[in-house]
C-alpha cells in the first residue's frame, strides 16, 4: 500500500515538473518571409518598412546640435559647405498663425529663389522653418518642420532638384523679432533660406 502511494506521488510530481518546465520554455520569435517556400533568400524589400524619418527619428540616439535645431533630413551631409545667409535675405516667406499654407503673395519670393538656384547648378539651399513663441516646444518644432517641408515641396514643383533642398526646424528658438504681441509674432512665423555652396 505504501509503495503504491509512493508511486502515485512520484508520478504526480513528475507530471507537475514536466508542466512547469513546459511553461517556462517558449519558442523563439521567428520573422517569416513570403518567399521562404520558394527557397530564395529574403531581400530588403521583404523586411518591414522602416518608420518615416521625422523629427524624433532623425535624432534618435544622437546629440542635438548646440543651437538646439533638429535637422529634418539628416541623410544629406553638406558638412564644410559655405553658408551665405545674405543671398536670400530679402526672400523670407511668412505664414499665417498655425498654418503651413504658402500664400500667393509669397510665391514670387520662391520663384526668385528657384531662378537663382537653377542658374548656379552647384548650389543648394537650407530651408529653415520658424514659429512664434506660442505653443509647446514639441508642437512648434513640428510646425516648423511642416513649414520647411511645404517650402521645399513648392521649390521642387518650380523645378529645383529636391536633392539640393535641405530642411531644418528651429521651432521658436530663433525669433527674428523679440516681442510678445502680434506685431512680433507675425514676423517670427516664417521660412528662411540659406544658400549653400561646396567648399573650394
Amino acid at each position: 500500500m505504501k509503495l503504491s502511494k509512493w508511486i502515485a506521488v512520484s508520478v504526480l510530481g513528475l507530471i507537475v515538473s514536466i508542466g512547469a518546465i513546459g511553461c517556462k520554455t517558449s519558442p523563439p520569435t521567428v520573422t517569416k518571409f513570403d518567399n521562404k517556400s520558394s527557397g530564395s533568400k529574403p531581400t530588403l524589400a521583404d523586411l518591414p518598412a522602416a518608420p518615416a524619418l521625422g523629427t524624433s527619428d532623425a535624432v534618435a540616439g544622437k546629440d542635438l546640435p548646440k543651437d538646439g535645431s533638429i535637422p529634418l533630413d539628416g541623410r544629406r551631409d553638406r558638412t564644410g559647405w559655405n553658408e551665405n545667409h545674405d543671398a536670400f535675405k530679402g526672400y523670407t516667406v511668412h505664414f499665417e498663425y498655425d498654418s503651413t499654407v504658402i500664400r500667393d503673395s509669397e510665391k514670387s519670393k520662391l520663384e526668385a529663389i528657384a531662378t537663382q538656384l537653377n542658374s548656379i547648378e552647384s548650389a543648394a539651399v537650407k530651408i529653415e522653418g520658424h514659429c512664434d513663441e506660442r505653443g509647446t516646444e514639441e508642437y512648434n518644432r513640428s510646425l516648423g518642420e511642416r513649414r520647411a517641408l511645404a517650402l521645399r515641396e513648392e521649390l521642387a514643383r518650380m523645378g529645383v532638384e529636391p536633392n539640393r533642398l535641405d530642411t531644418i526646424s528651429y521651432g521658436d528658438i530663433k525669433p527674428a523679432v523679440v516681442g510678445h504681441d502680434e506685431s512680433a509674432w507675425k514676423q517670427n512665423r516664417r521660412g528662411e533660406f540659406v544658400q549653400l555652396t561646396p567648399p573650394q
